[in-house]
């Protein structure tokens, strides 16, 4: 497998991980989390607070499928751009400014008073969400040691499912107390805080510098941007309709039909962790996006079992949390494996950005079945598109072994 030099990339930046290995890294993988739980919070309060949302604005499942269209729409079309923007300015720039725009998004997402208002402020949301991979990876690839990267990379990366798990359950309890808005307000105030310690804790950038503007994905890039789009539409899917697929199908309780996601969020956290490990270990990542695409088919039959076996679906929920979420790290793993020297923000940003474009065309196509009452039907459309990011992943990894037997 080609693996690119990075040394571009690690002479960029200085943190406190070169003075004290075990403790730096510990705390970096601490930060990047937070950075990424935050840049996605806004997909799953909308997933797990849905039931609240679609009562108290009097919105159609399919109008609440179309926020998420909209802000990860946003998020595809800004992507390339925000990649140029990591590698131009630097991560903590960045990382700063993505943790300040997701506080004021989810401010104002808690004081919608209808459903216009609610997608502007998911279509801000997506600002966050461009510079979170390109900004994280950039940060990974400059200051983590090479034999640490696949497990700092997988705990990063779990920091969105700690963002589902975060939605689920503490801020879904805390809006039976406090309603869903003063939940969101809080998790808005959290992020204030967490980009004070961002920027009291990383090092200053290095002087902005000129950035080559890469804006097609070439190569392995286009294969994991296509891997990630059909990835992303199911995953979106699953994401935004779990819980109110659990209230009006399972019949479970707002609380319990958002706990569907926390298992969601809890089982992708271990799920990220164990598997981009693995991933980076020489040999292993070529074939684990197709593997775990697999596993991420025969969770999406469970869904769609689990209409005549209710337990089928909390199963199912670990299931997707293990496979299908656990893909998309593997993919950031194999991004830094192949990113060129100086691009790993605009080539982590364009693999982002079939993920995003997945998340804004998915859940609007459930949606349409979910209003009619489909879920079964939704459920297995959910599993094809995970049969088409495994066929592009295996297709992608032939042509490897043929490439590297070639060599």
């Amino acid at each position: 497998m080609r693996r690119a030099p990075v040394a571009a990339e690690q002479s960029e930046i200085r943190t406190p991980v070169d003075s004290g290995p075990a403790r730096g890294t510990t705390a970096m993988s601490a930060l990047l989390t937070c950075a990424m739980a935050f840049s996605m919070m806004q997909l799953f309060l909308l997933g797990a607070l849905g039931p609240r949302l679609v009562d108290d604005l009097d919105v159609s499942p399919t109008v609440l499928g179309l926020t998420t269209t909209v802000g990860f729409g946003a998020a595809a079309v800004l992507s390339p751009v925000g990649g140029r923007v990591v590698d131009r300015v630097g991560p903590r720039r960045c990382l700063v400014a993505l943790l300040l725009v997701s506080a004021v998004a989810l401010a104002l997402i808690g004081a919608a008073p209808g459903a216009g208002f609610l997608l502007a402020a998911v279509a801000l949301g997506g600002l966050p969400q461009a510079l979170a991979n390109p900004a994280t990876n950039k940060t990974i690839l400059a200051a983590v040691p090479a034999e640490h990267r696949g497990s700092v990379t997988g705990m990063k990366q779990s920091g969105v499912q700690l963002g589902a798990f975060a939605a689920g359950l503490p801020l879904a309890a805390l809006a039976g107390v406090v309603g869903w808005r003063g939940a969101v307000w809080a998790a808005a105030a959290t992020a204030v805080v967490a980009a004070l310690w961002a920027a009291r804790t990383l090092p200053c950038d290095p002087p902005p510098k000129y950035a080559p503007a890469s804006w097609i994905p070439r190569g392995t890039i286009a294969w994991l941007a296509g891997f990630s789009l059909l990835l992303g539409c199911g995953i979106a899917s699953v994401n935004t309709y779990l819980a109110l697929y659990g209230v009006r199908r399972l019949g479970l309780g707002p609380t319990a039909a958002a706990a569907l996601v926390a298992v969601l969020g809890v089982a992708g956290i271990a799920g990220r962790v164990g598997w981009s490990k693995a991933a980076g270990q020489p040999g292993r990542a070529l074939c684990l996006p197709g593997g775990l695409a697999a596993g991420a088919v025969g969770a999406a039959l469970l869904l769609a079992a689990s209409a005549y076996a209710p337990p089928l679906a909390w199963v199912a929920a670990v299931a997707v949390g293990v496979f299908a979420v656990s893909a998309n790290a593997v993919s950031m793993v194999l991004v830094m494996q192949r990113a060129a020297p100086g691009r790993a923000g605009q080539d982590s940003a364009l693999v982002s950005a079939g993920f995003f474009a997945g998340f804004a065309i998915g859940p609007p196509l459930f949606g349409l079945l979910a209003a009619a009452g489909h879920y079964g039907a939704g459920w297995l459309l959910v599993a094809g598109e995970f049969v088409g990011a495994g066929a592009v992943a295996m297709v992608w990894a032939v042509r490897e072994r043929r490439s590297a037997i070639g060599r």
